[in-house]
Formats: C-alpha cells, structure tokens, sequence
C-alpha cells in the first residue's frame, strides 16, 4: 500500500534559517516512544520544538497529537493552516503553519511525518534532516500486534507500505533494537546537530 501525499506549501523561497528535523519510518518502530524520551531530554532547551500533529483518527496514549474530525480537518486546510498534510490508511495527518514561524525565528522543529512529504518539505525549508527509524520486519509485525490500535487495520498492510522517492532517503538510519534510552540519546544527538553514531 502506498501513502498519498498533499501538500499545501506553495512559498518560492525556502524557509530558513532553522532547521525541520522530519522523523520517519514504518508502523511499529518506536518513533512515538524515541520521541517521547527525546522531547524530555529537549524539555529545557527553547531552541527545540516539538509540535503537535493533527489528526483524523483516535490518538493513542504513547502520542501527543491533536485529534479532529475530518469536516474540521478539510475546513482549516481550505483556510491554508497546514505547513504540510498527508493521507495514510484512509487517515489525515497535518502540521501547523506555525512550524514556519518558529523555523524563521531560527529554532529546530523535530516531527514525526510520511515518508511521502520529504521531497516537498526539503524543497520548501532551507536546512532539513531526514531520520528514519526502523527495525527488523518480525520486530514490527510483533510491536504493531502489541499496540493493538484499532485504526493500526491490518498488520500486513502497514508492512508492505513503501514509498518510491529518491528524495526520501534519509540522512540519518537508527535501527531500533536496543534499548530506547539508547536510542533516544542517538536521535537528540542529531536534533541537536551532533554526532549521532559514537
């Protein structure tokens, strides 16, 4: 199954000079929870953003996002809110226009996204990182079974999801089998523009 990607940003100018640090991945890898931890490490620190994503299904406890119906959803994508939205598993998922205001004012912005916006978003933002985390097939299928989120549908589903762009690749790959904390110290290292591999 492949995502669907809209996109809203029409500027001519890329936007700068922050940095957009976009999170992706499939279904089962842990981003929820590396962000979770990574966001508590960046408590403190006013140059790190996390917003929060919009969305049209049930938010699950371990996310942080703001749950909409679709008729409030397609309304504030008319009146051009969403610096960037996509569809996925007949869901929609969007971010703020805000993100934009906070990137020109020279924070960094870390949010978890469809593979299928990268190429869009390293066009419209001047300085963009792309971290993908993943882990082994059986793993996913394993954690996505665990979770048990009613708007997950099926497992084979989310697995077979693929996105053919050269421009997703991303920059950064964490494979998430160790434990979290470990891996929560590698993804605020590259929030933070250090080495994340040492």
């Amino acid at each position: 199954m492949t995502e669907t990607l809209i996109t809203t940003t029409d500027q001519i100018a890329a936007i700068g000079p922050g940095r957009l640090v976009l999170v992706v991945g499939p279904s089962g890898a842990g981003k929820d929870t590396l962000l979770g931890l990574a966001k508590a490490a960046c408590a403190d620190d006013g140059n790190v953003v996390f917003p929060r994503r919009v969305i049209t299904r049930e938010a699950s406890a371990s996310e942080e996002n703001e749950e909409v119906s679709i008729g409030t959803f397609q309304e504030a994508l008319t009146r051009g809110e969403y610096a960037m939205h996509w569809e996925a598993h007949g869901h929609h998922y969007a971010l703020s226009r805000a993100i934009d205001d906070e990137i020109r004012a020279g924070r960094t912005i870390v949010a978890n996204v469809s593979r299928t916006v990268i190429g869009a978003m390293r066009r419209a933002y001047a300085d963009v990182v792309v971290i993908s985390i993943t882990a082994p097939p059986n793993v996913l299928a394993e954690r996505i079974a665990m979770r048990a989120r009613s708007s997950d549908g099926m497992v084979e589903n989310r697995l077979r999801r693929t996105v053919e762009d050269a421009s997703a690749a991303p920059d950064v790959t964490i494979v998430n089998i160790s434990s979290a904390e470990y891996h929560a110290r590698q993804l605020v290292r590259v929030i933070k523009g250090e080495r994340w591999d040492e």
